[in-house]
């Protein structure tokens, strides 16, 4: 398996060097040359399994003969036991049509762990065959922050430098990140949005003389790594409801466009999706690209869902490369001018292939709020306002009484009490296993919103590539 540029020039790489390598360094993200595909007996055949079986079944095509079968098996299982369910992912009936995937019983209360544990095993295996050195510089609108930095304290040839928006991440997600006090983990609160931290990362990426000193890495959904494990709970999900023989559809919660472009290539591999509804609360700017081809980024307005208040979705610039006939030439120049300009139309090929596949609904805060009032009241289940947002989606769309509807359920309700709270009039308590967060010492810096104070930041406190 190789990996190209979505803007053509950067050179391909196996899956140990996308793995390592994180975003192109033409500022393209990586995407398979050509997507694998079962056929409907191997589907079919997958039933059954256990969820880290399952897994190392949907990642081989993707991994190639960078890994041994014996050792994917072996990071699977090591990945998937952090987990306090032991279905890993569990699925939960709302009624005759609604279904709940719960994504957050590993160690930080987040979907983005599904991916991150696997993530930090697949870095220190590769980084042992070279004994170098790894920089990971993320930003983080919430939860890949914890999940990231969980994966990977106190490794031994890993440095990550995390940003996130001071005072626009729930104090659980900020004290999940700040309690974590190994050596190798930084912290760094920026005067700024979500979107400041994500362009300051792509721009340390493209910096030369940071490059030239230290090997820096990614852990957002730009990495290929990370969305590829994304991908087998669609088919852990959809095996469970019938599939292949029976068509599943998803609602996602989204923000940055990794989680619901993990369905798309579920689905480009053969999986039965009949629809993947794109949720978004106030921060539109997908809805209003799926609905009217209009990809123009707004301000971005703070809500009870901070993961999803992002103007800019990094993993969308994929679906756009993949619908618009994978000329990379041609997204590069369409990137680079919504990059100045920060306004683009999708091109007729890019709506047409986005079509058949994706809907989209936009959720205000009374829509959120009713969803987990409804999830309450209905069904006795608290859910938190991004899958709220979700589950919002998921009812608002009309499919035929035959499709099942899934919706990911991103969060334990417990990273976002008070809104919780205020929408049922239940407080939910965090589970045991993080039960004295409140209690533990914080510890991070602040820095202004400003990319040379970050860059000298981190180059003070990166250890240099061999």
């Amino acid at each position: 398996m190789q990996y190209i540029s979505t803007r053509g020039s950067a050179p391909a790489l196996d899956f140990e060097g996308v793995t390592l390598a994180g975003l192109a360094n033409d500022g393209g993200l990586y995407i398979p040359a050509e997507w694998p595909r079962f056929s409907e007996g191997e589907i079919a055949a997958m039933a059954g399994l256990p969820y880290a079986e399952l897994a190392a079944r949907i990642m081989t095509p993707f991994i190639g003969d960078s890994l041994s079968q014996d050792k994917l098996r072996e990071l699977c299982a090591a990945a998937y036991g952090r987990f306090s369910h032991a279905a890993v992912t569990p699925l939960k009936q709302f009624d005759e049509q609604q279904w709940l995937l719960e994504l957050f019983h590993g160690p930080t209360l987040a979907f983005k762990d599904v991916a991150l544990q696997m993530l930090g095993l697949l870095f220190e295996t590769f980084l042992s065959r070279s004994n170098d050195h790894l920089t990971i510089v993320g930003a983080t609108s919430g939860d890949t922050g914890s999940a990231a930095i969980d994966a990977v304290a106190g490794r031994e040839r890993i440095d990550i430098f995390m940003l996130h928006p001071s005072g626009r991440v729930s104090d659980v997600q900020r004290r999940q990140m700040t309690t974590v006090l190994a050596p190798n983990v930084h912290n760094i609160a920026i005067d700024g949005s979500f979107d400041d931290a994500q362009a300051m990362v792509k721009r340390m990426f493209g910096d030369s003389e940071m490059n030239g000193r230290f090997r820096i890495t990614a852990v957002n959904s730009i990495n290929w790594a990370r969305l590829m494990a994304q991908v087998v709970y669609y088919f852990a999900a959809a095996l469970q409801l019938g599939a292949p023989q029976r068509k599943v559809a998803f609602s996602v919660p989204t923000g940055n466009f990794g989680d619901v472009f993990a369905g798309y290539v579920a689905a480009k591999m053969g999986l039965p999706i009949e629809r993947l509804i794109v949720a978004t609360n106030v921060n539109d700017i997908l809805h209003r690209a799926l609905s009217d081809g209009d990809y123009s980024a707004g301000s971005v307005t703070p809500t009870a869902a901070p993961s999803m208040d992002i103007q800019v979705s990094s993993n969308f610039e994929r679906l756009l490369f993949d619908c618009g006939g994978r000329d990379g030439t041609a997204l590069g120049e369409q990137m680079r001018a919504f990059e100045q300009s920060k306004a683009m139309q999708l091109t007729n090929s890019q709506r047409e292939g986005a079509s058949g596949l994706f809907t989209s609904t936009r959720a205000g805060a009374d829509d959120m709020a009713s969803a987990m009032r409804w999830a309450s009241d209905h069904c006795g289940e608290i859910i938190d306002p991004h899958t709220a947002i979700g589950l919002y989606a998921a009812r608002s769309t009309e499919l035929a009484k035959n499709i099942p509807v899934v919706t990911l359920a991103t969060a334990h309700p417990a990273k976002f009490s008070d809104a919780v709270e205020r929408a049922t009039g239940m407080r939910p308590a965090l589970p045991s296993r993080v039960g004295d967060l409140f209690a533990r010492e914080e510890r991070f810096d602040e820095l202004p919103g400003d990319y040379d104070a970050v860059a000298d930041y981190v180059a003070q406190r990166a250890t240099e590539s061999r």
